[in-house]
Parts: structure tokens; sequence; C-alpha cells
């Protein structure tokens, strides 16, 4: 990491060539990707990323560059660059006094990703591996990923923060595909959290590698899913997903600040049915997208974002602020050094409610359970998706009757928030990794079980 004196200089370039802010943000990152394809280890790769990233803002502009050369000479003629992009305004006489208070660890980590051997991370995987491929006969292959990653980063800036992170990830991925009579079907489960490897203490591996080889073995022979509008009941965990793209994405600064978002200028309005409310939290102990502080310095926080069914806040980072004349939530996030930060979600999911999923499931004469979702496509300046179902079931008289394959979920993400009509009191949280103008970022996306009154399914009339 680089010392005080140094980023002092490199603040005190950028303002005094040009700008009204200046950020430094330093990463040192080591990272381990294990591949396993039919109980082999296919790949083995581990990286070391190290970086400097320096910011300048001039009202609502901004100007970021990067470099992986930590010479003093160099970053202070990076900084030049950038304040010289920014050169209608100069500041030469900077007394900058860094904030270095240490902030509360909500992560602890127990073993580090370098302080376990690889045997033992490849000892994880093979039961994974075992436990799908003994799951059924129908389960042909199996493909196990470890991944994990030690992230260390520095944040300072104009305004005197000085804030130091150390972030530590660790996922399991098991996909399982299934083949019968010609068709095959695939099932997919990543468990991660903000853990080292005490991750698998705290998890089963073998139940988790038995639930994407469940997936792909009951799909296999399932028939298609009907078609056409009908009540859809998406279960918790990554059934969040949904909201997660279609109506997360277009709550950050990042489309907000633009008005490319069918929530702009909405605060205050109702904006989904009453007993939907959701939240933002990246304050989670070791939650897969927690942190101590965001990719800007700010301390990270709950941040309620629907409140029985009334818009009350949106994901906003330091430049999406400037831009809507709101304060940081705390929302900054980067892929790493290379990339800018913008506001994006941490863990997200809607609240629970007061429904037994089994009341839920009993409620509905006929219908959809989506039980496992998988990927999609969201427009975010309309909200409209259309999202794969992995695992779905038919509803028949109050009750879950056969499986069902091929289908999707088409509709409007404002729309969809108001048709929910019931809420379950299970919620859960599943892990994925997000993508957006400042990179990958993981995140959780969740909910619990919830009724979707009417939504469109895509799959096949008879």
């Amino acid at each position: 990491m680089l010392n005080q004196s140094l980023i002092k200089d490199i603040i005190g370039t950028v303002l005094k060539y040009g700008g009204d802010f200046a950020e430094v943000f330093v990463e040192n990152k080591y990272e381990n990707r294990i591949e396993l394809t039919d109980g082999k280890i296919q790949k083995a790769n581990t990286n070391n990323i190290s970086g400097v990233g320096i910011r300048g803002f001039l009202g609502k502009k901004a100007i970021y560059a990067y470099t992986n050369v930590f010479e003093k000479e160099n970053l202070l003629s990076v900084a030049k660059r950038v304040g010289e992009a920014l050169s209608e305004v100069k500041i030469d006489d900077l007394t900058l006094d860094f904030d270095n208070k240490k902030l509360k660890n909500r992560h602890v980590i127990y073993l580090y990703p370098r302080d376990v051997e690889k045997t033992e991370k490849v000892k994880v995987m093979k039961r994974a591996y075992e436990s799908a491929k003994n799951y059924s006969e129908l389960i042909k292959q199996v493909q196990v990923w470890f991944w994990e990653y030690d992230q260390e980063v520095l944040i300072a800036n104009s305004e005197g923060v000085w804030a130091e992170d150390r972030r530590v990830k660790t996922r399991l991925m098991i996909n399982a595909i299934a083949e019968h009579n010609g068709n095959m079907e695939r099932g997919f489960y990543g468990p991660g959290a903000s853990m080292g490897f005490e991750l698998f203490d705290r998890i089963d591996v073998e139940e988790a590698a038995k639930r994407a080889a469940r997936i792909a073995a009951r799909m296999v022979d399932a028939e298609p899913a009907p078609a056409g509008k009908m009540p859809v009941i998406i279960s918790n965990e990554f059934g969040g997903v949904i909201f997660h793209e279609a109506v997360g994405h277009a709550l950050e600064a990042t489309s907000v600040a633009k008005g490319a978002s069918v929530f702009a200028g909405k605060l205050g309005q109702k904006v989904a049915a009453e007993c939907v409310s959701a939240v933002d939290d990246a304050t989670i102990p070791n939650a897969w997208g927690s942190a101590n502080v965001d990719d800007e310095g700010t301390p990270t926080r709950r941040n309620l974002l629907i409140d029985k069914g009334v818009l009350v806040g949106y994901l906003i980072d330091k430049l999406g602020g400037r831009r809507m004349g709101m304060e940081s939530t705390g929302s900054a996030r980067r892929q790493d050094y290379t990339f800018a930060p913008t506001s994006r979600m941490s863990n997200t999911f809607i609240l629970p409610g007061d429904y037994h999923p089994e009341e839920i499931i009993a409620a509905t004469e006929y219908g959809l359970y989506a039980k496992e979702m998988g990927g999609g496509s969201v427009n975010p300046s309309t909200g409209e998706f259309n999202f794969a179902v992995n695992e779905a079931y038919l509803i028949e008289k109050g009750k879950i009757t056969k499986p069902v394959k091929g289908a999707t979920l088409i509709g409007k993400g404002y729309e969809i928030i108001q048709k929910i009509d019931m809420v379950g009191n299970d919620v859960g949280r599943g892990q994925g990794v997000c993508g957006s103008i400042s990179g990958a970022v993981p995140a959780d996306v969740g909910q619990p079980t919830i009724r979707v009154s009417e939504i469109i399914v895509g799959g096949r009339n008879k």
C-alpha cells in the first residue's frame, strides 16, 4: 500500500492541475480459481492483482485513470493528466488531514485463502463431485468450480477520507448435467460468502451438490411448461434475481441520475404492492455482497428502498450524488482498480411477509411454481425482462403436481412488483456475480416465497 505522504501528493497534484475533488484507490488482491470436471482437475489459476486508480471531479464531470506501476514519478504523472483533463478549476493551497479512525470489522475471517493448502480445497471439490454424480443414474457429467480471493483496499480523497478494508470471498459452484432418451438438462447451485475456508464448516457440501443434481434429474423428463398468463409463485433465495435485475438496477444512481430509469423522480410514490418492502444491506456479517466500506471509502449501511410499496430510496455513489443533489448511500462498487466505481447493489432482497410458503401454494388454484430461477435479460431503462426457470412445477387445485421445463417469465419489473399479492415468511438469499459498467462484483439476491397474481409464462401451448 502507498504511504500517506505520497497519497497526499497524488491528491494535491490532481487538484493543482484541475478539479474540485480527487480520490485514490489502491488495491492488492490474491485470487485463486480451480476447475474440476468429471472428478479431474482441469484448471488451477492463481493471480495477484495490484494497482492504483486515480479519479478527479469537476462539478458533475469525472475523469478516471489507473496504473499498475507504483513509482512516485509515474503516479504523479497520472495524477497530473487527470487534473489537466479537469483544468477549469485549480486548487494550489491544499491542506489535507485524513480521518484515520478505525472501522468496525463486521466480517471476521478464520482461515484466509493463502493459509489453506490447495489439496484441501480439491478435497472439498471432490466431495461435491461424488455427491452430485451419485445422486442419480441420470447424471452424466458434473463440473465443480472453487473460487476465492483476498482483497486489500485503501481509499483516500480530498475530503479527508482514509479508509482501509480487507475483503475475503469464497464460493463453491456445482453444475450437473442429466441425460435421458436424448434429452439433456442442467442444474446449478453456487453457495458463497464473505468467509475463508471456514465456509465449508458452515455449509453442507454434499447437500449443495445434490441440489444441483436434483434440478437436472427432475427436469430431464419433465413435460413442457404451459404458456400464457397465469399466477406464478417464485421460491425464495435466488428467486430474488428478478427483483435484482428488473427493479434493483433501475434504483441505482447509474441510471436514475441520467433519467434512464422508470423510477426516476418517483421518491415518495407508490411503486409496488403494499405487501412489498425491499432493502439493500451491505452490512450483513459475512454475506457474499458485504463490505465494511464501499469503494469510495464511505461506510456501508442498510438502505431501505421500498417501504410497504412506497419508493423511499435509491443506491447512490459520490458522482451520482452530485448529479442528483443527494448524499452517497455507501453503494459505490467496482470489480478492481481498472474500473471507476459507480452505484451498485450488494445484498438486495424483499423483506419477509406474513404467509407460510405452504399457504401461498394452497391459495393458488392453478399456476406455475418457479423453484429455481436461471439467467435472463433485462432492459434497465424500461424494466422489461425475460428469465428462464431452471426448475418449475405445475400448481393445480392448491397443490404442486408435476415438473415442467422450458418455462420463461416475461414482463416489466415495475408492473410485476405491483402484482405481488402474497409474500412469505421464509426470506433467503442466493449468491451471484453482477455485471455493470464498473465490472463484475459479488452480489446476494434474495426474497421470501412470493406470488405474482399474473405474469406471462413462455412455454408450449398444447
